[in-house]
């Protein structure tokens, strides 16, 4: 995604409310934060926020916090909410190697990977977000109950990514490889999402768990 470069973005987000300058504090505690002890879902990669805002919106028993590496879209996703009113829901700036100093084990219910970089090369697999590294990571923060969800439009970090997930003993609950095909509802869309089934590309999605449904 290429994002107009704004060299103050990282002062102009403290002006927000929805932004977490400083998530390490809530660090083992975000239940203080939403003033509820609600299950926690996060999206990697939350480009400009729709898909989270929209869940938001549609789900206030559950709260979910965007991570966004990139300052810009952080600032681009906390302006579009502005004007609104959701109480569950918070922005953060940060790599997602770093997700170890925010959350700790058991703190997140639910991660979402929607339309992450594919990285299409064999020498950057490492990057990929779907990584057996990423993957070790993601159950070191996530519940005995939590889960994963990925949705992509490219079929070879699909199928790179289901069988990282098998290599890393998730249970893989569910394998979908055309999904509005498959006359699924899905409630929140990403921007990407919306762009691609107005062209008509099949959508991949799987869903994984720690342990077995």
């Amino acid at each position: 995604m290429r994002v107009r470069n704004i060299s103050n973005a990282k002062e102009l987000l403290k002006e927000y409310a929805y932004y977490i300058e400083n998530p390490s504090l809530s660090k083992g505690n975000w239940k203080a934060h939403f003033k509820n002890h609600n299950p926690i879902h996060i999206e990697i990669g939350m480009g400009k926020g729709q898909f989270l805002t929209t869940l938001a919106k549609t789900y206030n028993s559950i709260n979910y916090i965007g991570i966004e590496k990139i300052e810009e879209l952080v600032l681009k996703s906390v302006r579009n909410l502005e004007n609104t009113e959701i109480s569950n829901m918070a922005l953060i700036h940060l790599n997602a190697l770093n997700l170890q100093d925010v959350f700790l084990k058991g703190e997140v219910k639910r991660i979402y990977l929607n339309f992450s970089d594919p990285w299409p090369k064999a020498r950057h697999e490492k990057r990929r977000l779907t990584h057996s590294n990423f993957l070790k990571m993601y159950r070191s923060i996530l519940s005995e109950d939590g889960e994963i969800h990925l949705k992509t439009d490219s079929l070879d970090l699909f199928e790179f990514s289901l069988g990282e997930i098998d290599r890393e003993s998730f249970y893989l609950n569910e394998i979908i490889y055309d999904l509005y095909n498959k006359q699924y509802n899905e409630i929140a869309k990403t921007e990407y999402e919306e762009k691609f089934i107005s062209q008509g590309k099949p959508i991949y999605k799987c869903i994984a768990s720690i342990n077995k449904d």
